[in-house]
């Protein structure tokens, strides 16, 4: 079992993770838009509003009073953005480079990180 500091600590460095992620959204919305499912419309708005989203999940797991809902908010978010981890599989398919092996191990450690995020909903 892990001690509140230990539990603090994670929670700020999985925070400070989600909101740098959100950040590259905006810095680099070429790479998202590649990955964004066609059948979605308006992706660059999507991936702003993503990238958005990851920022006040990671800023919300911050402090110890939002962040509880933080983290169902953070589990909304990585279950909203899966389509684009199972497009980016679809997309590298063809090529069976480095990137295809790397979407495909994403899918599972989605899941990784749901669970991982939970721990601070409770």
């Amino acid at each position: 079992k892990i001690n509140k500091l230990q539990h603090q600590t994670q929670a700020i460095v999985t925070g400070i993770v989600f909101i740098l992620a959100g950040v590259n959204h905006f810095v680099m919305p070429i790479f998202y838009l590649q990955i964004m499912p066609s059948y979605l419309p308006f992706p660059t708005e999507l991936i702003y509003l993503s990238g958005f989203a990851e920022i006040v999940c990671g800023s919300l797991l911050l402090p110890q009073k939002s962040r509880r809902i933080g983290a169902w908010l953070t589990i909304a978010l990585l279950i909203a953005v899966f389509p684009a981890n199972v497009q980016m599989v679809f997309n590298e398919f063809e090529n069976k480079g480095l990137l295809f092996y790397a979407a495909i191990a994403r899918l599972p450690f989605q899941f990784l990180m749901i669970w991982w995020v939970y721990k601070f909903a409770r």
